[in-house]
C-alpha cells in the first residue's frame, strides 16, 4: 500500500455514536456489488491495543500465535466471515511482518470469498480510533454516520447490552460529535465523510449516490434495498437489529420524544448545546434541567475524559515499544483474481 492509494482499493470504515444507524449503512455498503463490510468483527481493536504481547513479528512464531488468535478466538468473532480458520492462518504467516498485514489478510480473504475487490469493517466505537486505524491502513476511508442525538439516547437505553447510565449514553454521543469535528480538521475531503442518518432513511439513493462519490464508487439501485441481505445474515438474535430487515423507513425519525422522560430530553439538549441545531435538530423547547441534574452528568463527563486521556498516555508508552510497525504492507489483489 505504500505506493499511493488506489481509489478503488482503499479500506472503508465506517464509524458513529452506537445506535446511529451503523448496521443500516453497513449493510447498504455490503450490496454493492464491489465492497464486502461482514458485522462487527471484534478483533481490529483488541489485536492493536495487544500487539506488543505478540511479539516480534518477524519471528514466524509470532506471525502464527498472532493467526491463530485471530481465527480461534471466539472473542474476535472471526467464525462469522464463514472463512476457513486454517487457510487465513497460513496466509496470515505467509504475509509481511506487521499488524495491518495480519488484519488486512483477514479483510482481504473475505471480500475474496464474497466475490469483491475491496473491503470495509464497522464498528461505532473507531471514532475513538481513527488514529490506529491510519497507522494500520494510511490511504483508509471513514465514513461517520450521525444521528439525532436523543434518538441514540432512547435507543441505547432500551438495548439489553447497554447498563450504563443515562448520563453516559449523552456523554457518548457528544463525544463522537466532537471527536467528529477534530477529524474534519485533521483528515482531507476524500479521506473523512460525514452523512446524517435522517436523510440516508428520507431520500436513501440521493444519499448513497453522494457517498459513493466519496468511495470513487458508481452507485448501485440494490443498495437502496438491503432488508433481502439482512434477512439472510443478520442473526435471530440480534434482536436490536431486527428492524434493518424492514424496507428502510423514517419510522424511527424524532421517535426520542415518546420514548425519553422530559428531564431525560432536556438534560441531554443542554449537554450537547449548538451542536444539535448545528446538523438541523431542532430543540424540545423544555425548560433547563435543575443544576443538581447539570452537575452529577458533568461529574460523569469529566470522569470519562480522564480516563480517555489515561489510555492515550498508555497508547503513546506502546508506540515507543511496539516491536514492530504496524502499517499494512499488502499490494492490492487484482479483481480478475477473485472468486465469483
Amino acid at each position: 500500500m505504500s505506493t499511493g492509494p488506489d481509489p478503488h482499493d482503499r479500506p472503508i470504515f465506517i464509524l458513529g455514536c452506537p445506535r446511529s444507524g451503523t448496521t443500516l449503512l453497513q449493510l447498504m455498503l455490503h450490496s454493492h456489488p464491489r465492497i464486502a463490510i461482514p458485522a462487527e468483527t471484534r478483533f481490529v481493536l483488541p489485536a492493536y491495543a495487544g500487539r506488543c504481547e505478540f511479539g516480534d513479528l518477524q519471528v514466524r512464531a509470532n506471525r502464527l500465535g498472532l493467526a491463530e488468535w485471530i481465527t480461534a478466538d471466539r472473542s474476535t468473532k472471526f467464525s462469522s466471515l464463514g472463512l476457513d480458520a486454517a487457510e487465513v492462518a497460513d496466509e496470515i504467516v505467509d504475509a509481511p511482518p506487521t499488524l495491518g498485514s495480519a488484519l488486512g489478510t483477514v479483510f482481504h480473504a473475505y471480500a475474496r470469498h464474497c466475490g469483491k475487490p475491496r473491503w470495509g469493517d464497522k464498528r461505532p466505537s473507531y471514532f475513538r480510533h481513527v488514529g490506529a486505524l491510519l497507522r494500520m491502513f494510511p490511504d483508509a476511508q471513514f465514513v461517520h454516520l450521525i444521528r439525532d442525538g436523543r434518538d441514540c439516547v432512547a435507543s441505547l437505553k432500551e438495548m439489553p447490552w447497554y447498563v450504563q447510565e443515562v448520563d453516559h449514553a449523552i456523554s457518548v454521543w457528544r463525544e463522537a460529535i466532537d471527536g467528529g469535528r477534530r477529524l474534519i480538521q485533521r483528515l482531507g475531503p476524500d479521506t473523512y465523510y460525514e452523512l446524517q442518518y435522517e436523510r440516508l432513511v428520507a431520500d436513501p439513493a440521493d444519499e448513497l449516490t453522494r457517498l459513493c462519490g466519496f468511495l470513487g464508487e458508481d452507485f448501485e439501485p440494490e443498495m437502496t434495498r438491503p432488508d433481502g441481505l439482512a434477512r439472510k445474515i443478520v442473526p435471530p438474535r440480534r434482536s436490536w437489529h431486527g428492524r434493518t430487515k424492514d424496507a428502510v423507513t423514517t419510522s424511527r425519525v424524532g421517535s426520542w420524544a415518546q420514548r425519553l422522560d422530559a428531564w431525560e430530553i432536556s438534560l441531554a439538549e443542554a449537554a450537547f448545546g449548538e451542536r444539535l441545531t448545528e446538523y438541523g435538530y431542532e430543540p424540545s423547547g423544555l425548560p433547563k434541567p435543575p443544576a443538581s441534574r447539570l452537575a452529577r452528568f458533568t461529574k460523569v463527563s469529566t470522569h470519562r475524559r480522564m480516563a480517555q486521556s489515561k489510555t492515550a498516555l498508555r497508547e503513546r508508552w506502546k508506540q515507543r515499544h511496539e516491536p514492530n510497525p504496524v502499517e499494512c504492507l499488502l499490494t492490492p489483489q487484482p479483481t480478475a483474481s477473485l472468486a465469483h
